[in-house]
């Protein structure tokens, strides 16, 4: 992979984690929402600090975890990032595997979807090391012990198999069950529909989209682990109904009550962390089969 690609892999990892906070997303951070005693400078400093750690040419997928969550608590001290790097380093491995040495462009999203699944199906016992080490590291808030494949334990399975034994209470071990397959389904599926080709300026509608097609879908696994399954229900019902009445191509910033349910989420300590987590994997898969998000 040229030097250009591997620039063209971070930039889009850049941009999906500047777009992450530049928009409201309910519950979590952003430039105009602060929360749970963290800033959007947080979350940018981690990006860039994380960034040249997690896109390395060659680099194993385990190596990309541990060595970007190292960098992130240098600059961070604390877990800004653990979700976003799980995700978006088994997908910068599969950029590099297609991207053309000499002339990066946009990846067709079928085979980098195929491609996706093939990573995670060769991730090793080393993988699982360096992972395992890397969460031990990060310490995310209610992660709780296991009977089986606990990450404060020594691994003894491959990555995607030591997730998979948590697919049923994590969502981003689901994802690396299924081979990212939810980044593109309903990720990018999402976010096509609510960005037309060719569109300019902030894309606030898309972001919104996206974010609301995964708190809508599923209980998010960062408040079930912290609150219980109860509360986290109660916002993925919020989520559905202002998923249904989402206004086509507007964003949600003015649309009454939409900024009362982020302060209320925020107060009550609900972080939908995971939901936003897939949202910058999705943003970055967006800027790596289509035009760059930020223009």
């Amino acid at each position: 992979m040229s030097d250009a690609a591997v620039l063209a892999l971070r930039q889009a990892f850049l941009d999906a984690c500047q777009l992450d906070v530049a928009v409201r997303k309910p519950g979590n951070v952003s430039l105009d929402s602060p929360g749970h005693g963290m800033q959007a400078r947080h979350f940018l400093y981690s990006a860039a600090a994380a960034a040249p750690a997690l896109i390395v040419r060659g680099r194993s997928v385990g190596e990309r975890i541990e060595a970007a969550v190292e960098a992130t608590w240098a600059v961070a001290g604390c877990n800004t990032n653990l979700g976003i790097l799980l995700l978006c380093a088994p997908l910068a491995a599969a950029a590099e595997a297609l991207l053309d040495a000499q002339a990066p462009q946009a990846l067709d999203p079928q085979a980098l979807q195929a491609r996706c699944a093939q990573v995670c199906r060769s991730l090793d016992l080393d993988d699982s090391r360096a992972a395992y080490r890397a969460i031990a590291r990060a310490r995310p808030g209610g992660l709780g012990r296991a009977a089986e494949g606990d990450v404060q334990a020594a691994p003894r399975l491959p990555l995607q198999a030591a997730m998979a034994l948590a697919a049923d209470r994590d969502r981003i071990a689901q994802a690396y069950a299924q081979g990212l397959a939810e980044l593109f389904d309903p990720g990018l599926r999402h976010w096509q529909a609510a960005r037309p080709a060719g569109a300019h300026g902030l894309p606030t509608a898309a972001v919104q989209s996206v974010f609301l097609a995964f708190l809508a879908s599923a209980p998010d696994s960062h408040i079930v682990r912290k609150h219980g399954p109860g509360p986290a229900q109660a916002v993925t019902a919020a989520a559905a109904g202002w998923q249904a009445r989402h206004p086509g191509g507007e964003g949600l910033d003015e649309a009454p009550g939409f900024s009362a349910w982020d302060a209320e989420l925020k107060a009550s300590g609900l972080n939908p962390g995971t939901s936003a987590d897939f949202t910058v994997a999705t943003l970055m898969l967006a800027g790596l089969c289509g035009p760059r998000l930020l223009r």
